[in-house]
């Protein structure tokens, strides 16, 4: 759900970070939460520079992208949210579109690189497929790669990128739609520093379905994974996802559980009882409205 209008004119806007340059697909899904509310986006260059300003109070929350119907988890964005003193504010799901852009006066024929997050290269491989001239190249964003070749004004350079980073770099698009899939989407977590207090007005009365993120350390044991979800099982609750990160130990390991229940649901208070006798640490990340899957 999006965020209510509580904006008071003279008043401070709230400043949402996000990875990458203006025009990324983060500012995007920003500036759709909170259509109807006033915020300032601010550019991070990396996950962990974004959950940390939002953990020191640089920001008052953050957009982070944790999941692509395509490409998978976004595993970076998980590791910086496992260290950092944050929590899950809402979820948003942003319709992906990716599209090949360079300077006005290049041609597609002409273009020999092509610029971009390795999680929308990931997302683009049929494109690269039918055109083998083209050579896919790393950046640290989406936007950041149209804003370089933009400055570079090389017309054998190209950058994926969303329709409005065009827009804003004064680029020209010379293929539209290039997403493997039309229903290709990301799923963004909006958090906030833990225990700041921040609560939107429909989090608590919120008729839609919500969810809860774990994150969960077992011991080095046999049979540890199925002591993590064998609560959920035995009280009837849905696991959306479970996922496996490196723990600060050598070969340890912590789960990530999205669970589709709220924390204060009954059958969820008796599986996290159940999970803390077992775990050797657990952390509640936050629980949240399920956002609902806009149409493909």
């Amino acid at each position: 759900m999006s965020e209510p209008a509580v904006h008071t004119p003279g008043a401070r806007l709230a400043r949402v970070a996000f990875q990458g340059a203006p025009g990324a697909f983060s500012e995007e899904a920003i500036l759709r939460h909170f259509h109807s509310t006033p915020v300032v986006p601010l550019p991070c260059r990396s996950f962990r520079e974004l959950v940390l300003t939002v953990a020191g109070g640089g920001a008052d929350r953050g957009m982070i992208p944790v999941e692509n119907s395509l490409a998978g988890t976004v595993a970076a964005a998980y590791d910086a949210l496992l260290d950092a003193p944050v929590e899950i504010h809402a979820e948003v799901i942003l319709p992906i579109r990716h599209h090949l852009m360079s300077v006005p006066w290049a041609r597609l024929e002409g273009i020999r690189e092509v610029f971009s997050h390795p999680v929308a290269l990931a997302q683009c491989t049929r494109f690269f497929d039918s055109h083998p001239e083209l050579e896919a190249r790393a950046a640290y964003d989406t936007a950041g790669a149209a804003r370089e070749v933009a400055e570079r004004k090389n017309t054998a350079v190209a950058a994926i990128a969303p329709e409005g980073a065009a827009a804003r770099y004064g680029l020209s698009i010379l293929a539209r739609d290039i997403q493997d899939r039309s229903d290709n989407q990301t799923r963004f977590y909006l958090i906030t520093r833990a225990n700041s207090g921040v609560q939107p007005r429909d989090s608590r009365d919120a008729p839609t379905p919500r969810k809860t993120v774990l994150f969960v350390k077992m011991p080095d044991r046999i049979g540890s994974l199925h002591q993590a979800l064998g609560p959920f099982a035995r009280e009837g609750l849905s696991l959306s996802k479970v996922e496996s990160r490196p723990a600060p130990e050598p070969w340890t390991y912590r789960f990530i559980l999205e669970v589709r229940a709220g924390a204060e649901d009954p059958a969820m208070m008796r599986a996290l009882d159940a999970l803390r006798a077992d775990a050797t640490s657990l952390r509640l990340l936050g629980s949240f409205p399920a956002a609902v899957p806009p149409p493909a």
